[in-house]
């Protein structure tokens, strides 16, 4: 691979710039993976394209690679910058009422910085920090906030939404984790041309309401029924939703138009597959049965070969839809030369 072989000397000497900054080998490590030889490396992290440059926290690998500049300087300012502090420390509790309630804040108030309950807490900031603002207020400070100990609590958007706090043990990594993640990642995320191919990496295919910037009521519709009759597939599916305007190419792929939205549709990477009717999302499982016939293959069958036979009603003939259905507009770099990606559909902007 030429850009492979093109970063390698460039990585190697970022490696080298860093280990200055950070002798302790346990700071920072640079690794470097063959993809040929270790090809289960590659397959277990989803690696399809070369150089890839992944971070790792305390073994875990972050949702958002490395798409910065390929330069020494670039390479060390990204290391620089994710060796800060996550964390901002509180100094007076009056700063916590001018907080900007547009974000989601996690605030943590303990009676020492060190602390095994604190170091749970840096170390789930330190890999959360994009999607949560976390703060942390200490001793005296905090006392008014520990009248039952140290204690996190979350602030969601919005100037009236109230608290919530977490309930589990502080020093137990994988409970806090899971609870703040719940609380930074919302449940139904933006799409965009920054993270568009950060989401693909997921590999999860997506569910997107495509809806005009401010058409609020129709998000929060979604919002509500994906939440009443979807969250036993979070997992399995991610829940998007994306500008219109900004996204005229993939519903074009679909035969839709701004003028049409709001339009939900599914991305499976192979295909897409709008929902029908915007007004039955609120009919009880309709929503659900969308999803669960993707997953049963039921909607990639129907596209080829017309609704399955149950399906039809009595005397009504069978459709025969022999044209491949329209294909993914969102897999970024995907191995089939003919789709599509969102970078081109930038450009084209």
């Amino acid at each position: 691979c030429r850009f492979s072989q093109m970063l390698h000397p460039i990585f190697e000497e970022a490696s080298n710039v860093i280990k200055e900054e950070y002798p302790d080998k346990n700071q920072v490590v640079f690794a470097r993976v063959d993809c040929d030889q270790h090809s289960d490396i590659a397959q277990r992290y989803r690696i399809s394209k070369y150089p890839t440059l992944k971070l790792f926290r305390n073994g875990m690998m972050m949702k958002r690679e490395y798409r910065g500049q390929r330069s020494v300087t670039a390479i060390a300012d990204y290391i620089r910058q994710q060796k800060s502090n996550p964390i901002r420390e509180v100094q007076d509790l009056e700063e916590i009422t001018s907080l900007d309630r547009s974000r989601r804040n996690i605030i943590g108030y303990f009676e020492q910085k060190d602390s095994d309950n604190y170091r749970t807490f840096e170390r789930v900031a330190n890999i959360l920090h994009d999607d949560c603002v976390f703060l942390s207020a200490f001793g005296a400070i905090s006392k008014a906030e520990r009248f039952s100990g140290d204690n996190v609590i979350y602030k969601p958007p919005g100037e009236n939404a109230p608290d919530m706090v977490y309930l589990g043990s502080l020093t137990n990594f994988d409970l806090i984790y899971a609870w703040t993640q719940d609380k930074c990642v919302p449940l139904v995320r933006e799409i965009t041309f920054e993270n568009g191919e950060e989401l693909t990496e997921e590999g999860l295919p997506f569910l997107i309401l495509f809806h005009m910037k401010d058409d609020l009521e129709s998000l929060e519709k979604f919002q509500q029924e994906v939440a009443r009759q979807l969250i036993g597939e979070k997992g399995t599916i991610n829940f998007l939703h994306a500008d219109c305007d900004k996204f005229r190419h993939p519903l074009l792929h679909i035969q839709k138009t701004p003028a049409d939205c709001p339009v939900i549709a599914i991305d499976s990477f192979r295909h897409m597959y709008v929902f029908p009717d915007f007004s039955d999302l609120s009919v009880p499982g309709k929503l659900k049965q969308f999803v669960l016939d993707l997953h049963s293959g039921k909607l990639h069958r129907e596209f080829h070969h017309g609704p399955d036979p149950t399906d039809v009603a009595p005397g009504q003939p069978i459709q025969d839809l022999a044209s491949s259905p329209p294909e993914s507009s969102f897999q970024k770099l995907a191995p089939s030369e003919h789709r599509y990606t969102l970078l081109r559909e930038k450009d084209e902007l």
